[in-house]
């Protein structure tokens, strides 16, 4: 039994998933209902467990260590022979503690993750494994509280967490509890508190280049930026660039690692399909005759059938083929219409997105580093500067100007590095003037898929440039709100009103495209609009979001 557990457990660490778990689950379902195998029981009913985590199946991997966990509990420490020591064995306790604590976080039941984690958090042990556990469980422990915003709590695990990392003598370790540490007061807009942390963290790892290392770099660069952006530091944008820079290089890599696997999976998959086809195709010249005898006839009787079938009920099938191809025709007629439009407009939002990032990320980053250069011969002359050179720096900061002001006319630089909410906050302060005040409400809103923030950006936009254009309002309104997996959008304006009908068969006003970009996003949409009374309007969308990172 022990060999048996041993060579799944192997398996396992290869990741050859499939063969691990049906081996695991044939063992287990041998030992199950016995008195016998104990230990084994329990390192084979985590095993199970493990495995069902790494495929996302998070349900059954909680039901198999839970099984793990009250063997384990039920006098499980019996020394047998052939298995690790017992401080191994406790070791595997502890991490099966770990694991049930972020399975129960993973499926939103922190009541019973924090009970887990607890548990961890009263073993007493210098053991440098068993505190190297402790630290990840003080992690997902800050993690629910500052999800709950018990910010103060999240700090005493997060500095826990940092404290047993340092003795531990892990600066990648210490520094990813460093940012967890600095994210809580960030969230509680101690932004210089927020900003000293980070550096501290970003100071461990700046020399290892590590794929680690990188990764994490990658990330505080970029908490770093938006805290600088927050303290309204010009070097944000520095420290967002350096993010960029290393998450290009991080993605160029993986794409390389995937060609690769493709590739050699390619090769293997080659040579097994020419000696199948080679198989094949000796047993189709065996049956090939017998096969088409066999057809003919087949089709032969199916002609003749459907011939007199047909015969009787020709004028009848005509009727109705009529009918339900012209309802075909009619449904296929507004589903490509609204397709086409939606696809035109995928195809604006994406060509806009790629004209506004190359000019930013290319054109812009040229003109400054010419800049630069001129400065830079500036600074060596000794008595005036040329004209010439003077003109040029103010030509080059003109044309800079003018691309930035571009790149966010074409999409919103503030909703591609910021989010949703940054965006339309900066919405209402950019078009509020002395003829409209334009008042903004964001609630729960974090961040998204990014082209759901795109469309969803557009769909606003449309709205408020309606507004700006027709409405002769004084005051308008915008509320977004997300609430059970739905984005709640709310605008209102005091304005004159519109006719509702009159406005979709004139498509003036770009309802028509709106209303058919919100039908494909599987939304609600709803206007209310009286003359001289303004105008409400409503949309639900259901979000697309990112999935949570859980520390394991």
């Amino acid at each position: 039994m022990v060999k048996k557990y041993e060579e799944i457990n192997e398996l396992y660490k290869s990741k050859n998933y499939t063969k691990s778990l049906e081996n695991a689950l044939k063992l287990f379902e041998e030992i199950e209902n016995t008195n016998e195998n104990k230990r084994v029981k329990f390192l084979i009913a985590s095993v199970i467990g493990n495995i069902f985590k790494e495929t996302n199946n998070h349900d059954k991997s909680l039901k198999f260590y839970l099984k793990s966990y009250n063997l384990y509990e039920n006098n499980l420490i019996n020394v047998e022979s052939g298995l690790n020591s017992i401080n191994d064995l406790y070791i595997e306790y502890v991490n099966l503690l770990l694991r049930l604590g972020s399975s129960y976080q993973v499926l939103k039941n922190n009541d019973s993750a924090i009970y887990y984690y607890n548990k961890i958090e009263n073993i007493q042990s210098l053991n440098n494994r068993i505190e190297s556990i402790k630290a990840l469980t003080y992690s997902n422990l800050s993690g629910i509280y500052l999800r709950d915003s018990l910010y103060e709590r999240a700090k005493i695990y997060a500095l826990k967490a940092v404290e047993i990392r340092k003795l531990n003598k892990n600066k990648i370790s210490e520094a990813a509890s460093l940012s967890n540490l600095a994210s809580i007061s960030l969230k509680q807009n101690k932004f210089e508190e927020a900003k000293e942390i980070y550096s501290k963290a970003l100071n461990l790892i700046e020399n290892d280049t590590t794929s680690l290392a990188v990764k994490y770099k990658e990330s505080l660069y970029y908490n770093l930026a938006w805290t600088l952006f927050l303290l309204k530091d010009y070097m944000a944008y520095d420290f967002q660039e350096k993010s960029y820079l290393i998450k290009d290089n991080l993605r160029d890599q993986e794409m390389r690692r995937i060609v690769e696997d493709v590739y050699a999976n390619y090769q293997v998959e080659l040579v097994k399909n020419q000696v199948a086809l080679k198989k094949a195709e000796e047993r189709k010249t065996n049956y090939y005759l017998g096969a088409l005898m066999l057809l003919i006839l087949v089709v032969f009787g199916v002609i003749i059938y459907n011939y007199k079938l047909r015969q009787k009920n020709l004028k009848l099938n005509f009727e109705q083929n009529e009918l339900a191809q012209q309802s075909q025709i009619e449904r296929l007629k507004s589903e490509t219409q609204i397709r086409i439009l939606n696809a035109t407009l995928d195809g604006k939002e994406s060509e806009r997105k790629e004209i506004a990032e190359t000019l930013h990320d290319s054109v812009s980053t040229l003109l400054s580093s010419a800049s630069l250069h001129l400065q830079a011969s500036k600074n060596k002359f000794n008595g005036s500067t040329p004209l010439e050179i003077e003109k040029s720096q103010t030509i080059i900061t003109e044309a800079s100007q003018k691309i930035r002001d571009l790149s966010h006319t074409l999409v919103s630089s503030v909703l591609l590095k910021f989010g949703l909410k940054y965006s339309i906050n900066e919405m209402g302060q950019k078009y509020s003037n002395s003829q409209i005040e334009i008042e903004t409400s964001t609630k729960n809103i974090n961040r998204y898929h990014q082209n759901f923030e795109i469309k969803v950006n557009n769909i606003i936009q449309e709205f408020v440039n309606n507004i700006l254009k027709h409405s002769k309002a004084t005051y308008a309104l915008v509320q977004v709100e997300e609430k059970n997996k739905q984005l709640f959008i709310h605008i209102e304006d005091n304005g004159c009103g519109f006719d509702k009908d009159g406005v979709v068969k004139k498509d003036g006003l770009g309802i028509n495209q709106i209303e058919a970009r919100i039908q494909m996003m599987k939304g609600t949409f709803q206007i209310d609009s009286i003359k001289n009374q303004g105008t409400k309007i409503r949309i639900c969308l259901p979000i697309i979001e990112k999935e949570e990172a859980i520390l394991l």
